[in-house]
């Protein structure tokens, strides 16, 4: 029986559910349903069917309301099931666990295999969920795991065995890009290795950039010049810091002419260390223009994981390159600016410079 549309739930030209619904949006999904009041029918958002009549589709929050006013699931679709981007990240997840646990770096076969995909499909699906590849997560992993051991006090054989090389010569010829020195360094805390860094001054206050062998390595904002450096040294606590020379002092000027003026963009060569799940955060933050806001949980999202919040949320607070990983274009989902590791006014700030330099690049 045909059931009367109720206006109050009903599409608009106006409504962004409308808007999903008409694009086939698949980010839409698990967000809301729409039901056709003519059909009787309930479909997700990127439903491929055929599009109803705005005046004939009322919307519900979750399948079980659409149930509960008397709509049966689209068989096409299959709104009453997990979506297809919920399967894909237990997939995902659970291959993850298995590469955590592996003694060896499993093979893009065997993932395959495990996962019931092929393994084209699966390293798309892969990438798309965490932004990387199976190989390069898993050697995230595997580097992660040497750093813990070296840590811990483990021997430098050890810690590369226990994570899982088959032997040191290999480990060794990829040190550098694994720890950004020698083994023997690192575990020592990293004595002596240079990293320059200049504090210089902008309209937010006292600006601190340092620059490792591989990169920036950090970029902090604050009102004392010294307090910064003291965040530094305690970042850093064994490496060798040097001020940085005049060349050094052009690199400062253009990290302080972003903050004055983001649309002109940063490119520069940074020295982004983290785990995996937090480089997928930061690469995530990244891609957000200039003038542009996300709440947490659409961060979240975007990296195929909606049920990390709170984990993005720290992600975005172990940021140390202010500004160059735009942590500050992030908000509560009730718009709030929440907390900003280098002030909330800071973050203020930022924001309404690079809404004003939108609005004056606008036609």
């Amino acid at each position: 029986m045909a059931r009367k549309p109720d206006p109050s739930a009903g599409a608009t030209s106006g409504d962004p559910r409308w808007s999903a619904v008409l694009a086939r949006d698949p980010a839409a999904d698990g967000q809301f349903v729409y039901a056709v009041t003519t059909t009787g029918v309930y479909c997700r958002p990127s439903c491929p069917s055929r599009r109803a009549r705005p005046e004939n589709v009322v919307f519900h929050a979750t399948p079980a309301d659409a149930q509960r006013a008397g709509f049966r699931a689209c068989r096409r679709c299959r709104p009453d099931a997990a979506s297809l981007a919920a399967q894909h990240a237990a997939v995902v997840a659970e291959l993850c666990r298995f590469i955590d646990v592996s003694d060896e770096l499993p093979t893009l076969a065997a993932l395959a295999q495990r996962a019931g995909l092929s393994s084209y499909h699966l390293h798309r699906v892969f990438k798309a969920v965490t932004g990387v590849t199976p190989r390069a997560y898993a050697r995230a992993q595997r580097a992660q795991r040497v750093r813990d051991g070296l840590a811990q006090g483990d021997s430098v054989t050890d810690a590369i065995l226990d994570a899982g090389y088959n032997s040191s010569g290999r480990f060794y010829a990829e040190s550098s890009r694994i720890l950004g020195m020698t083994p023997r360094r690192y575990r020592a805390g990293a004595v002596d290795m240079p990293i320059r860094f200049a504090v210089g001054e902008c309209s937010l206050g006292a600006i601190l950039v340092a620059q490792s062998e591989r990169g920036i390595c950090a970029i902090l904002m604050g009102d004392d010049a010294d307090a910064l450096v003291r965040d530094l040294q305690d970042r850093f606590p064994s490496a060798h810091l040097v001020g940085g020379d005049a060349g050094f002092e052009e690199l400062v000027a253009r990290v302080v002419g972003f903050v004055e003026a983001p649309r002109v963009g940063l490119d520069l060569p940074l020295d982004v260390r983290g785990t995996a799940f937090q480089q997928r955060v930061w690469q995530a933050l990244r891609d957000i223009p200039a003038g542009a806001t996300v709440s947490y949980s659409e961060l979240a999202q975007r990296i195929g994981a909606p049920q990390a919040v709170r984990a993005v949320a720290g992600a975005c607070a172990a940021n140390a390159l202010a500004v160059a990983i735009p942590c500050h274009r992030v908000l509560r989902n009730d718009g709030a600016l929440s907390g900003y590791r280098w002030g909330v006014e800071r973050k203020r700030a930022l924001l309404e410079r690079e809404a004003q330099a939108g609005s004056r690049t606008d036609p």
